[in-house]
């Protein structure tokens, strides 16, 4: 094994300004449709009669009640960096939150608009010496965005999803009313409760439970229930050390061994998975893997301080292991570590590079089940795409939560092979007390999946929580839940 540093309540509401009910007014800007905000990264493309793209609070409060009044569905958009479909509109009004990107950055918090990117809240409260837990593979997301789909990424094996970390949420409703509310301020109206999976991250419908709190309800919500317009978030600080590596192993067998061992015997920040197809395309980029390798982990640790003694207790964890221990990689300092990052960052740039060049469709999957389930559930994914679609996947993802994603290279002239695949794949996800969306939420071209999660009376609850803040059903119409 190489050396580190050698390898890679009750809520407030207030009633804003006025609008009449024709349409937007002054304070807004109104655009012909850019063919940018009918689409987003999941390949769907919709249409719209015009783009809104207001520079403050008191613009979307002028959008909303316009919209209200007139019947006119609006579709929220972030940065477009979605895969579901959930900001493409078809029809009515796009809402671009892209103007209200203010951020500030204090002591064990940031306040940030819904346009703020991702990466710019990262790199503000790094020099700040502090971070923001969540952490998705995205970092050109909006901070909007990330709240609607309550998203996580790999950090989350520690710290959650983003939910957790949501302190305070200013939000617009449907009619234009603005709602400020901070985390424990119960909501007041009874919504039912729908049954949780057991994993570590689910984001598949609304979570509904009796004497929840508004920011619990929002986040997730992906732009059906309201509108936010500013958001406080919870930051740490920045660890003294962190120890990172990517270790390499024959085969999956014995990667599985070893995250079920470090989930043990270890508190790891972070555990992600690659199978062989995808060390196979990332050899390109990374020719000094180990020619045997068949699959890696990924993980970051954090520590007291650079000779910590949990440094000694992970390099005997992996010597210990069936890995490749001597050509594995293993790092210490920030440099060294994002060398690791930019490796699991390229797979799926590299990902869609084959898809480019062959002509396939990629689909993916986002399904999470029970950990004492990640072993199997790998197992049927492995054994059912080499029946179906041989040499033509990659698996990787976030196997410290059971939750790795499938990426499916597709004929585009029968797409419904995949589309049957993957449903099956949601259905067995099911069967084992998954969930069918652990991270990036549904949208409108994967809603069809939270009827094989809840039953038709968990439904009926979500639509009506949906009827009650939306009752003309403007805001992301065709997303999630229809009224």
């Amino acid at each position: 094994m190489k050396n580190p540093g050698v390898g890679l309540a009750k809520a407030r509401v207030g009633w804003g300004l006025g609008v009449g009910a024709r349409g937007p007014g002054a304070g807004l800007v109104a655009s012909e449709v850019n063919g940018a905000y009918l689409e987003d990264a999941s390949g769907l493309r919709g249409h719209a009669e015009r783009v809104i793209i207001p520079s403050d609070e008191a613009g979307v409060v002028e959008a909303l009640r316009a919209a209200s009044a007139s019947g006119t569905p609006v579709t929220v958009a972030g940065a477009g960096t979605g895969v579901t479909g959930a900001r493409v509109p078809f029809g009515g009004w796009v809402l671009s939150l892209e103007k209200l990107n203010a951020l500030e950055v204090e002591v064990g918090r940031a306040v940030a608009g819904p346009g703020v990117l991702l990466r710019d809240l990262h790199a503000a409260a790094q020099r700040s010496g502090q971070f923001y837990p969540p952490d998705p593979t995205e970092t050109s997301a909006a901070v909007g965005g990330t709240i609607g789909t309550n998203a996580s990424g790999s950090r989350s094996l520690k710290y959650g999803a983003t939910r957790r970390w949501v302190e305070r949420l200013r939000v617009v409703l449907a009619d234009g009313r603005v709602m400020d509310v901070a985390r424990g301020e119960r909501i007041d109206f009874d919504p039912g409760t729908i049954p949780l999976p057991d994993v570590t991250k689910n984001t598949a419908g609304y979570l509904l439970r009796p004497g929840m709190d508004w920011v619990d309800l929002l986040v997730g919500s992906e732009g059906t229930l309201g509108v936010v317009t500013e958001a406080h978030l919870r930051l740490l600080p920045n660890p003294p050390a962190v120890l990172g590596g990517v270790i390499f192993f024959p085969d999956d067998e014995s990667a599985v061994d070893a995250v079920e061992s470090w989930r043990l015997s270890a508190s790891p920040r972070m555990l992600e998975y690659f199978d062989a197809p995808s060390l196979d395309l990332l050899r390109r980029r990374f020719p000094e893997m180990p020619a045997a390798a068949r699959a890696a982990i990924l993980f970051e640790q954090e520590m007291a301080s650079d000779d910590d003694p949990e440094l000694d207790e992970w390099l005997a964890r992996i010597e210990s292991s069936a890995a490749f221990a001597d050509d594995s990689w293993i790092a210490l300092t920030a440099r060294d570590r994002e060398r690791f990052r930019h490796f699991r960052h390229s797979l799926p740039e590299l990902v869609n590079d084959t898809v480019r060049q062959s002509g396939a469709l990629k689909m993916n999957t986002d399904f999470a089940v029970p950990l004492a389930r990640n072993r199997e559930m790998l197992g049927y994914y492995r054994r059912r795409l080499e029946e179906e679609f041989p040499g033509r996947y990659v698996i990787f993802g976030h196997i410290g939560d059971a939750h790795v994603h499938v990426n499916l290279f597709s004929d585009p002239a029968n797409p419904e092979h995949a589309s049957e695949l993957l449903l099956e794949f949601a259905r067995q996800a099911v069967r084992l007390g998954g969930t069918v969306s652990a991270e990036h939420g549904l949208g409108k071209r994967k809603r069809h999946l939270l009827e094989l999660q809840y039953a038709p009376q968990h439904l009926e609850a979500m639509k009506a929580v949906k009827r009650r803040l939306d009752p003309r059903a403007i805001l992301g119409r065709g997303t999630l839940v229809a009224t």
